[in-house]
């Protein structure tokens, strides 16, 4: 691969995981927002999870729309933490009826996450 062609893949991957990050953060925020705040504990742990992916996604976001704010090792590890919480946020909406798309995107933004974090390589 040449390195003009790396920079593109390098440039496509950064944008297609912000935009991973974005969808998943909107999903998270509406899905949590559904959750009885004075529901079961397994609710508010719901309702947790999709408020802390949906901040992880959005800080995320942010850091890949800066330019050369962070540098690589930086940027991985808030690729690690956000694909970590994507996960965990997934595996929580899995258990709740009507979670389906929100556990979808959340799965989405965490192989965006790892996709890029391949291209730093």
């Amino acid at each position: 691969m040449t390195p003009q062609q790396e920079l593109i893949r390098f440039l496509e991957d950064r944008f297609a995981c912000a935009q991973a990050c974005t969808e998943c953060a909107r999903a998270c925020a509406v899905r949590a927002s559904l959750v009885d705040p004075d529901g079961t504990e397994q609710q508010e742990l719901v309702r947790r999870k999709g408020i802390m992916c949906a901040e992880v996604c959005d800080a995320t976001c942010r850091v890949l729309s800066e330019q050369n704010r962070l540098d690589e090792g930086g940027i991985r590890v808030q690729l690690e933490w956000c694909r970590t919480v994507c996960l965990e946020c997934a595996h929580a909406f899995d258990d709740e009826p009507g979670a389906e798309d929100a556990a979808k995107a959340c799965r989405e933004c965490a192989q965006a996450c790892t996709d890029f974090m391949a291209t730093l390589n």
